[in-house]
């Protein structure tokens, strides 16, 4: 027989969660109601506690984020394979919904060498002419936050924006930046302000919110076991 506790993937992540909720409250860190499944996914991903502080969310951006998901017919579009990877594919369905990166398109490439700009910027940039709305995602490059915030200053409004990417170089400026814009223009945003982040990250405020929006935050919704 087993001697761990915990050994069903539903028990291990609903135990998890009642850990980090309990290491919340015994450190001090008050999340607001509607931020705390996303803020507890995020730290069940990384057993790190900082984004307990430095994730920031515009006004409403979890309530109108569930619910432009639940109105159903939602794309997002990441700047890594590995995001997109993450993302719940069963979620995404039962909401009519579809997730999309462009970064190894061989056009996006191409358009990157010609403009002198990284790829980030390119499937940021293609992926907003194709999909106007779309909830944007970065894990990984700060020049894919500096794609958007060039979009919203040119008058695009996505439907929400992720922007966690990690790193040292451009990374700061570009989310707070980023977070900054979409505050007065009224776009909702999830920001990791400062070094840290990642496409795992990404992908984990994605699922937050996806299974929110399918009522399958409890992991037995989600029928890994009865």
């Amino acid at each position: 027989m087993s001697t761990y506790e915990y050994t069903r993937p539903a028990d291990i992540e609903r135990e998890s969660m009642h850990i980090v909720e309990a290491e919340l409250v015994g450190r001090g860190i008050d999340i607001p109601e509607e931020n705390l499944t996303v803020v507890k996914r995020v730290i069940h991903t990384t057993a790190d506690f900082d984004y307990g502080g430095n994730l920031k969310f515009t006004e409403d951006a979890v309530k109108r984020a569930v619910g432009a998901l639940r109105a159903g017919g939602k794309v997002f579009i990441t700047d890594t394979n590995m995001a997109l990877s993450g993302i719940s594919k069963p979620s995404l369905e039962k909401l009519n919904s579809r997730a999309f990166c462009y970064m190894a398109k061989p056009e996006i490439m191409r358009l990157a060498k010609d403009n002198g700009t990284t790829r980030a910027y390119a499937s940021m940039r293609r992926g907003a002419e194709e999909h106007p709305d779309a909830i944007f995602v970065s894990g990984n490059a700060p020049t894919a936050l500096m794609a958007i915030s060039e979009m919203i200053r040119e008058g695009r409004k996505p439907t929400l924006v992720i922007g966690v990417p990690v790193g040292f170089v451009n990374v700061v400026e570009s989310k707070e930046e980023l977070f900054t814009l979409c505050a007065v223009n009224d776009i909702p945003a999830i920001v990791a302000l400062g070094r840290k982040g990642g496409s795992n990250v990404a992908a984990s405020i994605c699922n937050a919110l996806l299974y929110q929006a399918v009522d399958m935050v409890d992991p037995l919704k989600r029928g890994w076991q009865k």
